[in-house]
């Protein structure tokens, strides 16, 4: 990409439509209970993308097996990450959500090692190290196991088993189709976990239609499709080094919208964080990072 203020300007609007979801998530949480809300959302996306692929005649999955791998990536990604992270919502800032979730990449490290034997540099080591200590120093220098944390924690390992088994698998999978049904598969999953798992509330008015609106195609398929972009058109490696910008979003927004209080250890650890995530996925110069994570 030759023009470079605007994949800075596309960088900055991708990376901060990601980090207002937690916030404006959060707001929605007042109208709409937090399973629901963000099924709906998926099940919007996912819908207009599959309409969309659909028209476009990409290609789609031929196979059980191959339906199969995109509903378990659709598990993870989606249904696992956005629910644990709507329910994190509820008992913890949208910053601090944020800052927990987008500890993926660290955790990505740790996984690939142990289940895919896969090598790691030094220096994204490093990164995971800088990272967890940032988490340690974020939540007060202190393990606080309220329920909201451990939700925000659980978001962050359901992305890094998503991005794992987006590796192993995604490569048959044409891109536009395997976002498209998994955003249609998590939201359909998280309906039914409404249903069964929290009494479903809904309260129709203008300010819940707009943040429907807001979380399903400006933070969800404009994302997406911005995200796309970047990782086609220019270094993988190096477009998913910025995804550190999204966790700042999550806590600038929190500040903004919700009035969050943005202590000196949320700065601290927020910006270890930040630059173990740099770290992690800053490639070498020959050589792409091992995992390019993906847009939230």
């Amino acid at each position: 990409m030759n023009n470079r203020f605007i994949f800075a300007f596309l960088v900055i609007v991708t990376t901060s439509l990601m980090g207002s979801s937690f916030a404006v998530g959060k707001i929605g949480l007042e109208h709409v209970s937090p399973l629901l809300l963000v099924g709906i959302r998926f099940t919007i996306a996912g819908s207009l993308m599959a309409l969309f692929v659909k028209l476009f005649r990409r290609k789609h999955p031929k196979t059980v097996s191959e339906w199969l791998r995109v509903f378990l990536i659709g598990f993870f990604q989606t249904a696992g990450v956005m629910g644990c992270i709507f329910l994190s919502l509820r008992t913890i800032t949208a910053g601090e959500s944020a800052i927990l979730t987008f500890t993926n990449p660290l955790l990505v490290v740790l996984f690939g090692t142990l289940a895919l034997g896969i090598r790691y540099r030094i220096v994204q080591w490093g990164g995971v190290l800088l990272g967890f200590f940032g988490v340690f120093i974020t939540m007060g220098s202190q393990v606080n196991m309220e329920i909201g944390t451990l939700f925000g924690f659980g978001s962050a390992i359901s992305w890094a088993v998503g991005t794992l088994l987006i590796k192993q698998w995604g490569i048959r999978l044409d891109t536009w189709v395997l976002t498209a049904y998994q955003m249609l598969f998590g939201g359909l999953i998280l309906l039914v976990a409404s249903s069964l798992l929290e009494t479903p509330t809904l309260a129709i008015n203008p300010e819940s239609l707009f943040i429907i609106f807001w979380l399903s195609i400006p933070a969800s398929i404009i994302q997406f499709a911005i995200w796309f972009f970047l990782l086609q058109n220019g270094n993988p490696g190096k477009v998913s080094a910025f995804l550190f910008l999204a966790p700042f979003f999550g806590v600038l927004t929190g500040w903004l919208l919700l009035g969050e209080r943005v202590g000196i250890s949320l700065v601290i650890g927020g910006a270890l964080i930040f630059l173990g995530i740099f770290l992690v996925n800053w490639p070498e110069k020959r050589q792409e990072a091992a995992i390019p994570s993906k847009a939230l």
